[in-house]
């Protein structure tokens, strides 16, 4: 087959892809420098919107409504916008195999592509149950949530077994936004997951008790401690039923599970340096090997705010990256210097008709303020996080925009506090007055 040879090539179509094909446009890339590689068959898209408005039963989200760089308050880049930036979309193609020595790409048809400079970009692929040898999980409706393929699988299980049985595996962001979104498309749904509380990974005990106690209060059922060790068919191979490791079985209809994922780093094992479970970056997303750079979930990266290196699983984290990794690349070309990158950890969930921010590092003491009965209405409530003294991390539900900004700079500048009573009784106004 034909060789295609670019200046710049993403590989990897996700978030990242669009939010550096942006910034090269900025940058004035010419035409048919730059190539996107990519194995879905669309533009990229704001990926979060596939656990929230892509699924629901009304009002729904559909493409071409979430192309990136909407998420962020940006433009829309359609397909016609790449065509109209000399930008090459090549959609519908898996990169099996890269030589960077020899600077080059080799797609699952035997295409090869060669490159000047590689940004990779290659985001996360979701663990599976059947990873884990667990019995009977390639039953059918058994679904995971990465791409809008598995969205559009999950939307037509949706319609075919209507107001049925959903048993959803995992606690974390999965979990707890594919609960929300198949109430709302009237299941009855039971969230199942081993850890003590949900979102173990961000959530204080405090915390956690608040979003279960809102979920309990809009039907789901909560099950904890325990996890999914087999599955059972009916005749057509269709999922009917969830076993549990306490010796509980589930009836289901559909099981939506949500129990992590890993880098797709595989490509380059071997070829590049690597770092907690990443490839290893320094604070312009330049990788061990020259011309190639990684970002996004793929990236391993000095942390700047906190002297540490650090991997980071999320949206904001993949548009920034990008972003700075196009800026280095053109100033380096220039002879120019550009600063380091200098990330403030940010997460954020939108569920039922909830909205939580965080920012910051969860590590240290926690102090919890404002009303978080969750049978109230628009319950705002938030939590701060101490370490040496400082506060380090501040989270908050149902913020307003300048209260949110608030709680990002708390985490930025990490202020001193008197005491820990002190900030419990300040609350909100702590952060307003920094």
């Amino acid at each position: 087959m034909a060789e295609k040879s670019f200046k710049y090539v993403i590989v990897g179509g996700g978030v990242a892809a669009g939010y550096a094909a942006r910034e090269f446009a900025k940058q004035g890339v010419k035409p048919r420098e730059l190539a996107i590689i990519s194995k879905e068959a669309v533009a990229p898209y704001e990926r979060p919107a596939l656990s929230k408005a892509y699924l629901f039963p009304e009002g729904f989200a559909r493409l071409p409504g979430f192309h990136v760089c909407v998420g962020s308050g940006g433009e829309r880049l359609l397909p016609e916008w790449y065509k109209e930036n000399g930008i090459e979309l090549i959609l519908s193609t898996e990169i099996v195999k890269a030589d960077l020595s020899a600077k080059t790409l080799i797609s699952a048809v035997g295409e090869s592509f060669k490159y000047q400079t590689l940004i990779i970009a290659t985001g996360s692929t979701v663990f599976k149950l059947t990873d884990f040898g667990v019995q009977g999980a390639d039953a059918r409706n058994i679904f995971y949530l990465r791409e809008i393929d598995d969205a559009d699988k999950l939307n037509e299980a949706i319609k075919a077994k209507k107001n049925g049985k959903c048993v959803v595996v995992g606690g974390g962001y999965i979990g707890l936004e594919l609960s929300a979104v198949m109430k709302i498309n009237n299941f009855d749904v039971t969230m199942v997951f081993p850890e003590p509380w949900c979102m173990p990974r961000l959530f204080t005990a405090d915390i956690a008790s608040f979003y279960e106690g809102y979920y309990s209060n809009k039907g789901v059922n909560i099950i904890k401690g325990t996890v999914a060790v087999g599955f059972t068919a009916d005749a057509s191979g269709e999922v009917k039923e969830v076993k549990l490791k306490d010796g509980r079985t589930l009836e289901a209809d559909i099981v939506v599970v949500g129990v992590g994922g890993r880098p797709l780093t595989t490509l380059f094992k071997g070829q590049v340096e690597e770092d907690k479970g990443g490839i290893k970056t320094d604070g312009f997303f330049r990788t061990s090997v020259p011309d190639v750079y990684a970002v996004g979930d793929v990236a391993t990266f000095p942390l700047k705010l906190y002297n540490e290196i650090r991997r980071v699983e999320h949206v904001d984290h993949a548009r920034k990256s990008a972003e700075q990794a196009v800026k280095a690349i053109k100033a380096a070309e220039e002879g120019r210097l550009i600063e380091e990158y200098d990330y403030l950890p940010y997460f954020y969930s939108r569920s039922f008709d909830l909205s939580w921010q965080f920012y910051g590092d969860n590590v240290g003491e926690t102090i919890i303020f404002g009303d978080k009965d969750p049978a109230v209405p628009k319950a705002k409530f938030g939590s701060y996080w101490i370490k040496d003294g400082t506060v380090v991390g501040a989270f908050l539900e149902n913020g307003t925009p300048e209260e949110n900004k608030a709680i990002a700079k708390v985490a930025r500048v990490q202020p001193p506090i008197a005491s820990l009573e002190q900030l419990k009784a300040d609350g909100l106004g702590f952060a307003s007055k920094i």
